[in-house]
């Protein structure tokens, strides 16, 4: 009877394992994984509700006109400063999707790049296409540590360093060097999507450095760290990254990209001033599972007792950018889920390996599809009426008052609320903004005096561009917009719960 029992409960956990280890299964499992995060965009259009989203629209939509990169301040009061759209190809593709779906654009383009990402981020979890479902969860709480994703031109970034690093680990486990040549390509789109492309280089730089680190110390008669192929020589490692740094120079601004990067990771004026560019402060949970995480990487490594110089560097580079900067907190998300998934697959047995059941091409083909097929589902979900969307974007930016401004044609020039600048860049471009999200634009000479005005810091007329405006749009519950209306030589033309418009009235 015991004999019988024991061989019963030894079959249940075959049977649990079979079963997730077939493809329907696994397809669902998919599906769930890569579509969870666009459902939720679907009904919460989230993508309505970014003040940067809106700059990136208007520029996108100049650049098709003109056939030509902007290289000043479009559509700002401060026209005549040189600016450099880092991003002109997410912009442009921007402009593409809104020309044929309209504002219903926004929220699809983000919900394909969310299930670009997370297949993105599956392939880098899943190394050497092993433990599956170990890549699932990986995958789920990443998604969930970087949520949520706003319309940015970071989304082109997470997707490519992931590639990126795909590409390197799988390079560094295998010996397989020819798989870093596609890298100077996959730069060339990065550099003319997003500034963030000096990542990339960065996380490039450290695999080079480490595996040369590692050939010279061996070749020295120093055996302590793990033995790498001598198919990655620093002769080849040296040669790709000298490639993709001229792939950088691959954009109609040339090597004027770099130094922007420069300016913008020496400049920290303005982050006292901004919250997405301070530290993490463990508020939310998903600053906890980061951090959970981050620690679980760490352990992977120490697990191994690896000797393995490069994702320990990555993880210590990433870690400290990301602490630092809550608004690239996805760089250490993405470092992390490559060097766990990297280190479940070296320290597999070869017993265990062979047991795995790989996805075949035909279930990969039904699973895209699948996905696909969900995707244009939700989107089709998206309402087409234009006066439906506006309505969701009114619940983040002021449309009634700029409405009420063309309406009335209240005078020029404007000063209007840094968080609401991009959003009248689209949808009030008669009237050129005081100010905008484009902080690269206006410099510490211009930022920093407009937050010491909206602090209270300076008094106003001391700001140029506050003592010329004469009209005035600003947050309805703001301490600078309720001490206004109180003020002789100032007029509320307008004001809802949201927004409030002041006239400065003769003198």
């Amino acid at each position: 009877m015991s004999t019988n029992s024991g061989v019963r409960e030894a079959a249940v956990p075959s049977v649990f394992r079979n079963l997730s280890n077939s493809a329907p299964v696994q397809i669902i499992g998919l599906l769930l994984l890569f579509s969870m995060a666009a459902w939720y965009e679907a009904f919460h259009l989230s993508a309505l509700a970014d003040s940067d989203i809106w700059w990136h629209l208007r520029t996108g939509l100049w650049i098709s006109q003109n056939y030509g990169v902007p290289h000043n301040g479009l559509f700002s009061q401060h026209a005549s400063l040189p600016w450099i759209d880092s991003s002109w190809g997410f912009d442009l593709l921007t402009a593409a999707a809104y020309r044929i779906l309209g504002l219903r654009s926004l929220p699809t383009l983000l919900m394909a790049f969310q299930v670009a990402i997370a297949a993105s981020l599956f392939r880098l979890a899943r190394a050497s296409r092993q433990n599956f479902w170990s890549a699932v969860l990986l995958v789920a709480v990443a998604q969930y540590c970087i949520s949520p994703l706003p319309l940015r031109p970071a989304l082109c970034s997470i997707l490519l360093l992931a590639l990126e690093l795909a590409v390197l680990f799988n390079s560094r486990r295998t010996g397989d060097a020819r798989a870093l040549y596609c890298l100077p390509v996959l730069f060339i789109a990065w550099v003319n999507l997003d500034r963030q492309f000096s990542y990339g280089l960065l996380a490039l730089a450290l695999f080079c450095a480490a595996l040369s680190a590692e050939y010279f110390l061996r070749s020295a008669g120093v055996a302590w760290f793990e033995t790498g192929s001598s198919a990655v020589t620093p002769a080849r490692l040296g040669a790709v990254f000298v490639a993709c740094l001229l792939a950088t120079l691959v954009s109609p601004y040339t090597y004027r990209l770099h130094e922007l990067v420069w300016r913008s990771a020496t400049s920290s004026a303005i982050d006292w001033y901004l919250r997405e560019l301070h530290a993490i402060r463990f508020r939310q949970p998903q600053d906890f599972l980061l951090m959970l995480l981050v620690m679980t990487a760490f352990f992977a490594l120490g697990r191994r007792r690896s000797r393995d110089l490069f994702p320990l560097a990555l993880m210590v580079v990433c870690a400290v950018i990301s602490f630092r900067f809550q608004r690239d907190s996805w760089l250490v998300v993405v470092a992390s889920v490559g060097v766990i998934g990297n280190a479940l697959a070296t320290s597999q047995s070869e017993e265990a390996r062979k047991t795995n059941q790989r996805i075949s091409w035909t279930e990969k083909l039904v699973t895209a599809g699948l996905v696909l097929i969900m995707l244009a589902a939700f989107a089709l979900r998206i309402s087409v009426r234009q006066e439906v969307l506006m309505a969701k974007v009114s619940e983040s930016f002021p449309v009634h008052a700029s409405d009420y401004i063309r309406q009335n044609r209240l005078p020029q020039p404007l000063f209007n609320s840094y968080f609401w600048g991009g959003f009248l860049t689209w949808y009030l471009p008669e009237y050129p903004v005081a100010i905008d999200g484009r902080a690269d634009l206006y410099g510490d000479a211009i930022n920093i005096p407009y937050f010491k005005l909206t602090h209270a810091e300076i008094p106003l007329e001391s700001h140029p561009d506050f003592a010329q405006a004469q009209t005035i749009v600003l947050e309805a519950n703001s301490p600078i917009a309720e001490a206004l209306a109180t003020l002789p030589g100032f007029r509320v033309a307008y004001r809802d719960e949201q927004a409030m418009v002041l006239v400065r009235e003769e003198r």
